[in-house]
């Protein structure tokens, strides 16, 4: 067994001067950082006073989920020698922040893939390896919501 680590720095960007003098005094914006990568600019969702423009912490949580599945979904496609052509994913979280015992809580995760590969006589097998993928995804594997996949597949020769 193999013991992993992931060390990023989440350093706060919203001390406007007064710091958190009231809940409206500071900004909710963040950094993610690690050397050498991209920063990745944060906030609070627009309902909690956020900035729409970064990334909040809920849609980084459903790109995690979709991104760790579309990487064991290619890995597995290239072990069975299906070639992938494309993939876009429009993943959807839901949240739910108004229940009195589990205050603020992500309920869902549905992933929608689409996929396009070359050889159309490989749909059926492209289209059974996301239940592979979902079983193989760590990060699906480590949250307490459902995570539902909902893939389409089609061949190169079926695009329209």
């Amino acid at each position: 067994m193999t013991l992993h680590h992931y060390a990023v720095q989440v350093r706060w960007q919203g001390n406007t001067g007064t710091g958190t003098s009231s809940y409206q005094a500071y900004r909710r914006d963040f950094d993610v950082e690690h050397p050498n990568k991209p920063i990745i600019s944060g906030s609070a969702d627009p309902a909690y006073l956020g900035d729409a423009a970064r990334w909040n912490p809920e849609e980084l949580l459903v790109a995690a989920v979709s991104s760790c599945h579309k990487l064991w979904y290619l890995h597995l496609c290239a072990d069975h020698k299906i070639c992938v052509l494309s993939y876009v994913d429009e993943a959807l979280g839901e949240m739910q922040d108004n229940d009195p015992v589990k205050r603020g809580h992500i309920t869902q995760v549905t992933l929608q893939p689409h996929v396009i590969i070359q050889d159309a006589e490989q749909l059926e097998l492209a289209q059974s390896l996301h239940a592979l993928a979902h079983h193989e995804c760590m990060i699906a594997n480590s949250v307490n919501f459902p995570v539902y996949c909902q893939p389409r597949c089609e061949a190169q020769s079926e695009q329209k």
